[in-house]
C-alpha cells in the first residue's frame, strides 16, 4: 500500500508542533493509524525539517516495516494507545513548556475556565512517570488514555489522541492554551471556573 499522503501528513504535523513552539528539535512524536499498521515519525532527526520519506511505517504489533528508519522509540506507547483505543487514529505526543510544567509539578490543568477549552479538552488524565521507551511507560500511557483524551505525563510531557491528525494536534494546541490560563488566572487571583451547567451546555453542543 502506498502511505505517501499519509505520511506528509504525519511530517506536517510535527513540523507544525516545531514551528508552533510545541517541542524541540529533538521531541515529541506523531503517529497515524492506518488499518493495520501505524504511520510514526523517528528518532534522531530535526523535527523542524522532517519529510515524508522519513516517516516509518510499524505493524500494531511493533514489527518495524521501514527497518533502514529508525522509529521513536516511544512506538510501544503508541501502540499501547492503539491496542486500548480502538476509535484513536492518531497521537501526538511534545513537551510543550506550560503543560509540562503541570504535569511535573502533578497539578491539574482546569479545563473549565474557558468554553473552547472544555469543548476541545473535556477531563484530562494523568499517568505516572515510567522511563521513557519503556513497557512501563506503554503501559502507564495506555491505561490512562481510557480516562481521557489529554494526559499529562508525570515529569515528562503530554500526549494527545484523536479521531484524526488535527484533532490530535488541536487538542495538544489548546492543551498548552489551557495551561497557561491556569498559570495567569492563578497569579491574578481570580481563576474562575464555568458553573456545571453551563459546561453541561457547552458539551450539549459538541455531542
Amino acid at each position: 500500500m502506498d502511505f505517501t499522503k499519509e505520511k506528509e501528513e504525519v511530517a506536517y504535523f510535527m513540523r507544525r508542533l516545531y514551528e508552533q513552539k510545541l517541542t524541540t528539535t529533538s521531541g515529541g512524536n506523531v503517529s497515524l493509524r492506518v488499518g493495520d499498521t501505524a504511520l510514526i515519525t523517528p528518532s534522531q532527526l530535526d523535527k523542524g525539517r522532517i519529510k515524508a520519506e522519513e516517516i516509518g511505517v510499524i505493524t500494531l504489533d511493533g514489527e518495524n516495516l521501514t527497518p533502514h528508519l529508525k522509529i521513536s522509540m516511544e512506538s510501544k506507547m503508541h501502540m499501547a494507545i492503539y491496542h486500548n483505543r480502538k476509535d484513536v487514529k492518531a497521537i501526538v505526543h511534545a513537551h510543550p513548556v506550560f503543560a509540562t510544567s503541570f504535569a511535573i509539578a502533578g497539578k491539574e490543568i482546569k479545563t473549565s475556565l474557558a468554553g473552547e477549552a472544555w469543548a476541545v479538552l473535556g477531563k484530562t488524565a494523568f499517568a505516572p512517570y515510567a522511563l521513557m521507551g519503556s513497557q512501563n511507560l506503554a503501559d502507564n500511557v495506555g491505561a490512562a488514555a481510557l480516562k481521557g483524551n489529554c494526559i499529562l505525563m508525570e515529569n515528562h510531557g503530554i500526549l494527545c489522541v484523536g479521531e484524526n491528525l488535527l484533532q490530535a494536534f488541536d487538542r495538544l494546541e489548546v492543551l498548552e492554551a489551557a495551561a497557561k490560563m491556569n498559570l495567569i488566572t492563578q497569579l491574578l487571583g481570580n481563576s474562575k471556573e464555568l458553573p456545571t451547567e453551563e459546561l453541561k451546555e457547552i458539551s450539549l453542543l459538541f455531542e
